[in-house]
């Protein structure tokens, strides 16, 4: 029986333990109703463009890519394609994100899928000094330097994300 305090360890944080990465682990609750990536900003009390979703998709070259964008936008598939050196990229169903990436929605994280997955990560990611993304499970949020996340992964920084 974990304590009343006692923060969840995920996959991700063990990566990032091993690699000796510093990081944030910010738990809340989770709304099963709501979840948005402006939700979760605001029960982890930062603001949305610096909370960051892990979006899966396909890319006709690549294969399965991953895509790191501030809570507050959207994807640009036509930049996520030319960033990753496809003619053309969708998103996955959701049906196949749990099989891809062993997390289910609302807690896919670019830290610890099934397989390394190539990881794109929006540019305005280097504005903060710390942003945030899902810790591997719902209600978890891992908070660190964007730098940390781009060692972490192998990120590429480019501009895939438009305001909505």
């Amino acid at each position: 029986m974990r304590e009343e305090n006692a923060v969840v360890k995920t996959n991700a944080a063990r990566i990032l333990d091993g690699l000796k990465i510093d990081y944030e682990l910010r738990e809340y609750k989770v709304d099963e109703n709501d979840l948005s990536a402006q939700n979760v900003a605001e029960k982890v009390n930062m603001p949305h463009s610096q909370v960051f979703k892990t979006l899966v998709a396909r890319g006709d070259k690549t294969g399965v890519i991953m895509a790191c964008i501030p809570g507050d936008m959207e994807l640009d598939l036509k930049a996520l394609a030319a960033a990753s050196g496809n003619k053309k990229v969708e998103m996955v169903s959701l049906k196949e994100v749990q099989p891809l990436t062993g997390y289910i929605r609302g807690g896919v994280s670019p830290l610890g899928a099934k397989k390394r997955y190539p990881v794109f990560l929006n540019d305005s990611a280097v504005n903060w000094p710390v942003i945030a993304c899902s810790a591997g499970i719902r209600g978890c949020q891992i908070v660190l330097a964007p730098s940390s996340l781009v060692q972490a992964v192998n990120a590429k920084l480019c501009p895939i994300a438009r305001g909505e």
